[in-house]
């Protein structure tokens, strides 16, 4: 290091400009918000948390100024759509259902001749090397 710079060039100001459309402020955000926003941001691969951050800004700010209509049909969208996953579950589930009283009524051959060569035992020992006491 030198023991004297020279700063008659110098500027005062940000070294680096603020970009249009953007103002340069300072907040207090509580650590766990901010621990929140960051960790989002590391789970989605890397980004910047002050981008999440200012897109949930104005996401709020846009509910906000969103007309109760307009919010009565967004909230009736998100709904339906949960109840029409929930119907498409349960088809899911009464079809495994069916398939699986077909396969009971039609067992399956698993090599055994229908000979049962295990005991009730041997089936529920943690270690079949170790003899029970």
């Amino acid at each position: 290091m030198k023991k004297e710079y020279d700063f008659w060039k110098g500027k005062r100001g940000a070294v680096v400009p603020v970009a249009a459309g953007k103002s340069l402020v300072r907040i207090q955000i509580d650590r766990g918000v901010l621990a929140w926003f960051r960790d989002q941001v590391n789970a989605a691969g890397g980004g910047n948390y002050q981008t999440l951050i200012n897109q949930a800004m104005r996401e709020h700010v846009a509910r906000q100024r969103e007309p109760l209509e307009a919010t009565v049909r967004r909230v009736l969208r998100e709904e339906l759509a949960e109840v029409i996953e929930g119907v498409r579950r349960g088809r899911a589930y009464g079809q495994a259902y069916k398939r699986w009283l077909r396969d009971m009524k039609t067992p399956r051959n698993l090599g055994t001749s229908g000979k049962i060569t295990w005991t009730r035992n041997e089936l529920h020992e943690r270690h079949p090397e170790k003899k029970a006491r």
